[in-house]
């Protein structure tokens, strides 16, 4: 991991910038799924996923007996951990309903506003190296509180043809009814278009490769909505000194593990703990599987000391980090300092794989500096907040003057009339 001390802002942009690739070679070949999918469907992701799984499929939706079979292979214990988690999302999500509240801004001129279900939804949930079959918890279970109609997903089969069970159990118990084998960026395309199998979708989620998050991003552009602008994962941990360097190490290598893209920085008061972790970090990642996209990780990763905890704090909401940890035995002291970040966790034992998993906050985070103005995904990312508005002859003889000069104003003759034509009826 790359030390700064104390480094001047200037630098702040440097040390805050993500790892990068040269995103023109996979725009050019993201473009290039998405237009053969638009033209042939299913048939460019079947040869698709020949090319890219390593798998000759002859159906790409998952039958109900491969759903019942999945249900068969996923072990007890998994399944109350699922339905432990299913239910803290499930609560935590709840509570963000909100009721209309019609209110009158002038006599006879009611206005509120409601919130509306999207009806069509796709998850994208990759496979790869992890089949991260929590992230359709996160999505699918604010999705059903919301009201939404039809959720499908899309996922990658493995080289058997096969989708991960955990993937298909998980799927099942939140409800959802139409699983697709196919993953990447042909996914994307295949729910922002359709093809002869796959139904479009109003909005598109989940996680992804590099290929996926642009396939994402240029849907997004003008024919579907996606849930938000996002890259590899990252998490920032502040210590003051007083966290414990074996957990803070367990937390940044528990990000690292996601892949060589992945950042982790940490950003400290207290130059000994900064040893102390880097000693613990050595220690841990050898006894990992995945060692080697850890270390990957890590090469591109940051250590920053500052000497008072004001700029350390100013630092890390430059950097807006996907998730930051705060490991202080006294982390209260620092919550209102912090205002550009995806989720918060706070003492020394809150880890992020919580949020992750189980704790019932959403894992759906804004990445690479975006939550400088996006949040994750919510109750609200599943609805549309539609406006009304009940006026009364009363209510528009007391709007009409002002609506009047101001569309004079504006120049807008038309606009004026629709007012002035009510009222002279």
């Amino acid at each position: 991991m790359k030390t700064f001390v104390n480094p001047d802002r200037k630098d702040w942009k440097f040390i805050c910038s993500r790892p990068e690739d040269d995103h023109s070679e996979i725009e050019n070949r993201v473009l290039e799924i998405i237009r053969k999918v638009q033209a042939y469907g299913d048939a460019a992701l079947l040869e698709f996923s020949e090319k890219f799984d390593g798998v000759k499929l002859h159906q790409l939706k998952v039958t109900e007996e491969e759903i019942r079979n999945a249900g068969n292979a996923v072990s007890a214990d998994l399944k109350r951990a699922i339905a432990m988690a299913k239910e803290n999302i499930h609560r935590f999500h709840e509570a963000q309903k909100e009721s209309p509240v019609k209110i009158e801004t002038r006599s006879g001129v009611e206005v509120w506003r409601k919130s509306v279900a999207i009806e069509k939804v796709g998850f994208y949930i990759p496979g790869g190296t992890a089949p991260l079959f929590s992230s359709i918890l996160m999505l699918a279970v604010p999705a059903s509180i919301a009201g939404v109609k039809e959720m499908i997903l899309c996922t990658p089969p493995g080289k058997d043809g096969e989708v991960h069970p955990a993937v298909l159990y998980t799927a099942s118990v939140c409800g959802i009814k139409h699983i697709f084998k196919t993953g990447g960026a042909q996914a994307i395309a295949a729910m922002a278009y359709g093809t002869e199998t796959i139904p479009a979708v109003y909005k598109i989620f989940g996680p992804g490769n590099r290929y996926v998050t642009f396939a994402k991003q240029y849907v997004g552009r003008k024919d579907v909505a996606i849930d938000m602008p996002a890259g590899p994962s990252e998490v920032a941990v502040f210590t003051d000194g007083t966290g414990n360097p074996d957990f803070i190490a367990a937390d940044l290598l528990s990000q690292a593990e996601h892949g060589t893209d992945s950042q982790v920085v940490l950003v400290s008061t207290n130059k000994e703990i900064m040893e102390e972790v880097l000693e613990a970090l050595h220690k841990q990642k050898e006894s990992l599987p995945r060692k080697s996209l850890v270390e990957g990780a890590l090469s591109e990763s940051r250590m920053v000391y500052f000497g008072n905890a004001d700029t350390a704090m100013e630092f890390l909401n430059e950097y807006a980090p996907e998730h930051l940890i705060i490991a202080s035995s006294q982390p209260d002291q620092y919550e209102d300092k912090i205002v550009n970040a995806g989720s918060v966790f706070l003492g020394n034992f809150s880890p992020e794989a919580a949020g992750d998993y189980a704790s019932g906050t959403n894992h759906t985070l804004p990445t690479n500096g975006y939550a400088k103005a996006y949040s994750g995904v919510s109750l609200d990312t599943f609805v549309k907040k539609i406006t009304f508005q009940k006026i009364s002859r009363e209510g528009l003889s007391q709007l009409s003057k002002a609506i009047e000069m101001m569309a004079d104003a504006e120049g807008l003759d038309a606009h004026k009339n629709a007012v002035t034509i009510r009222l002279k009826q």
